[in-house]
């Protein structure tokens, strides 16, 4: 197994001992980060690069690991990683309480490192399941792309990394000109070959994997496109705008042409915590509606950056 393909685990004790023992053991299989504190533990987790699995002592100063668990779980970005508590509290009530936080399993010292092991490995089993089950519900089943639930945590997702980085997010809404007329003169097989050669067209259009191309809904489309400045924005937008109206996909009825297009709204923004996601959502929606009462298969675009329009 390559070093990129290895789940990660992340130990978190105060005593370096422990965290040597675990760490040598787990390193020929997962990768191993470590915390000897709570407030190092929270910021791994949250990371860019977040631990598939928590092994979490209890008794720590500053915060204790039932208070990591508790704001583990309070916390949307970190509530789905598991939490192993390993710790010497070996009563009842201490096992119960660290299950009620959330923890999916307590281990009591000392331990014994093959069944450690076996129930670490039994968790990321589970996890590699759960997140393959995550995946699916995340896929829109036409055309193959991100679906709306997906593009809404995406967006989030994007908007506090660029808030933390201080750089531009770039969103590209998209609309097929005409859709419900070649929809009703075709019928909706039809409809839905187009709607499919048009999600492959604009994913292969995005050359970076940070770029989110999602099916909004019906014949809209939605690109996320974090760090990119606002004319990289428009040039990609006029690349996907001309790349579909190549693949000349019959729509006879269209006003257009005999061959379906696009129009594009673009917008982008240098986000900060006083502001949310939506309202860069709404202006990209704003210019898709410009393009399209412009004369549609066109790329309208604003640029919140500048506090100009293009």
């Amino acid at each position: 197994m390559s070093i990129e393909s290895k789940q990660t685990v992340l130990v978190v004790d105060d005593e370096p001992l422990n965290i040597k023992v675990l760490s040598q053991a787990l390193s020929p299989w997962y990768r191993v980060k470590a915390a000897t504190n709570g407030q190092d533990a929270l910021k791994i987790a949250s990371s860019d690069d977040p631990p598939d699995l928590i092994l979490l002592d209890v008794a720590m100063p500053g915060m204790s690991g039932y208070q990591v668990c508790d704001q583990l779980k309070s916390n949307h970005v970190t509530r789905n990683i598991p939490v192993i508590f390993i710790t010497a509290r070996n009563s009842n009530e201490d096992e119960a309480y660290g299950l009620e936080l959330g923890a999916v399993d307590y281990i009591t010292k000392p331990f014994s490192l093959p069944i450690v092991m076996a129930r670490i490995r039994n968790q990321l089993l589970l996890k590699i399941k759960t997140d393959m089950l995550e995946q699916l519900v995340s896929i829109d089943s036409l055309t193959e792309l991100a679906n709306r639930r997906r593009f809404d945590e995406v967006l989030d997702q994007e908007w506090r990394r660029c808030v933390r980085n201080g750089t531009p997010l770039s969103i590209i809404m998209i609309d097929v000109d005409f859709f419900k007329l070649l929809n009703d003169s075709y019928g909706h097989a039809a409809g839905d070959v187009c709607l499919k050669q048009i999600a492959q067209t604009l994913k292969s259009t995005t050359r970076r994997s940070s770029d989110t191309v999602a099916r909004y809904g019906g014949e809209e489309f939605c690109a996320i496109l974090p760090g990119i400045a606002h004319k990289d924005a428009l040039q990609l937008a006029e690349n996907m705008r001309h790349n579909v109206e190549q693949q000349q996909i019959p729509h006879p009825k269209s006003p257009l042409g005999p061959a379906v297009s696009i129009s594009l709204g673009v917008a982008t923004a240098t986000p900060d915590i006083s502001t949310l996601p939506t309202g860069l959502l709404s202006q990209a929606d704003e210019m898709l509606y410009q393009a399209k009462t412009s004369g549609r298969n066109q790329v309208k675009g604003v640029d919140l950056t500048q506090n100009g329009s293009a």
